[in-house]
């Protein structure tokens, strides 16, 4: 299937909001918001996909997460690109506090009761030690400011995380964040394309595109939401779409 991803005459600046690659935590659907984590082989190889896909982007600059997976991610792209990426510690992903590096079952039967609150709204509320929807928001938003205004009329590379990218994504497009874990999904080094007319104003040209190695093997993992993966039995195949922040 093809997409028109023509940038509009009058857009402003064009984003390109990128996931890291797959790590093995993520393979393994569990709660990796933190720092320390690399990437997994395939995930090297969807980053390598991803940089031969946008050689031709004409990006003029390229940010990423100060996390590891996600400067490793921006690395291995502008190795086609010929842009040194800039770390934005706003970017990283979302903390899940003390449930981080335990699975979804693990984490249901430790902290029931707050898992369920987190089910319920995970927007505004936190585990333990961990953030809010809102506070990643209140951290990332000004960095996505940041950068359209900075590089007005120019084509940029952002690499983020899965959390953060969804939570962006539903604030620039007025979206429910309350939903974001249930109705947006993003793949492991999956594109999306967001046009700016000014700093607030955003269109959605592309979303949660794997196109650049979707003919690879790539490994499962089951999703964190309960809309999607509660009802998959043990011995089911997994979703196709890792979970993994």
């Amino acid at each position: 299937m093809e997409y028109d991803v023509t940038p509009d005459a009058t857009a402003v600046t064009r984003l390109y909001l990128v996931r890291h690659g797959l790590t093995q935590m993520a393979a393994e659907d569990r709660f990796s918001g933190a720092d320390g984590i690399a990437l997994s082989d395939e995930g090297r190889r969807q980053a390598q996909a991803l940089g031969e896909r946008l050689r031709g982007e004409d990006i003029q600059a390229v940010y990423a997460s100060s996390y590891g997976r996600a400067l490793e991610t921006a690395r291995i792209a502008c190795a086609c690109l010929g842009h040194e990426p800039q770390a934005r510690d706003g970017l990283r992903e979302i903390s899940h506090g003390h449930w981080e590096g335990l699975t979804r079952t693990d984490v249901e039967r430790r902290f029931h009761d707050e898992y369920a609150a987190w089910e319920q709204d995970p927007f505004t509320f936190a585990p333990q030690g961990g953030e809010s929807g809102v506070a990643v928001l209140a951290r990332a938003l000004p960095v996505i400011r940041e950068i359209v205004t900075t590089h007005q009329g120019r084509r940029v590379l952002v690499i983020s995380h899965k959390a953060t990218l969804r939570l962006v994504l539903s604030s620039l497009l007025g979206f429910d964040a309350r939903g974001y874990r249930d109705r947006l999904d993003q793949a492991p080094a999956c594109l999306n394309i967001v046009d700016f007319r000014d700093p607030v104003r955003a269109r959605l040209m592309l979303f949660n595109d794997t196109s650049h190695y979707a003919d690879r093997s790539v490994a499962p993992g089951r999703h964190l939401s309960r809309w999607w993966g509660h009802d998959t039995p043990a011995s089911s195949p997994p979703s196709t779409t890792p979970a993994g922040s």
